[in-house]
């Protein structure tokens, strides 16, 4: 971890000089990484590539700015995307229209088979699975949206259309009773 903050720090600092290589290198040590935050935020792929490719031109530009006595190369780097992101979010530029019931069909098929596939794959034997599986369906759900795909409780109520209150008692109630099979 130290040894990569270090050859970060470096790279922007050959970058801020002009060395081209010093970038590539920022590139395909971090790429990926920057891809998956601002996905994260945009909830689209295609939207997440170019924000990242805006943050390295971006990047090449005002590498001088990064003061390492003010935070790691990384976070520098990553504040960037994360910044980029959050302003396509705000200036709605990039939306693409879609009709909202479609939209919710889709999000909550691929949502149920992404939540079947990955009990499906937790070990048969794993104390994890038992447990789990000892939830009725629709509150492991609620568990995984919230610690599998990282869903705000307000987020999970939306999606399943049940009062926040309800979901936020449900994740609660499960988390105990998952500690406790655990235990």
């Amino acid at each position: 971890m130290w040894e990569r903050q270090d050859e970060l720090e470096k790279a922007l600092t050959a970058c801020a000089s002009g060395d081209r290589n010093a970038l590539a290198a920022i590139y395909e040590s971090e790429v990926h990484r920057m891809v998956t935050v601002a996905e994260r935020i945009l909830r689209r792929h295609d939207l997440a590539e170019e924000i990242v490719q805006e943050a390295f031109v971006q990047i090449w530009h005002k590498a001088w700015q990064y003061d390492p006595s003010r935070g790691s190369a990384q976070g520098w780097i990553f504040a960037i995307v994360r910044s980029r992101s959050l302003n396509a979010l705000r200036d709605g530029r990039r939306e693409d229209p879609t009709e909202t019931e479609s939209l919710e069909r889709l999000q909550d098929e691929s949502a149920d088979a992404l939540y079947h596939d990955l009990f499906d794959q937790l070990d048969t034997a794993s104390r994890l699975r038992a447990c789990l599986g000892r939830l009725d369906e629709l509150r492991r759900k609620t568990v995984m949206m919230a610690y599998v795909s990282g869903y705000s409780h307000g987020e999970i109520a939306g999606r399943l259309k049940l009062p926040l209150g309800t979901a936020k008692a449900w994740i609660r109630r499960s988390l105990v009773a998952l500690r406790e099979c655990m235990a």
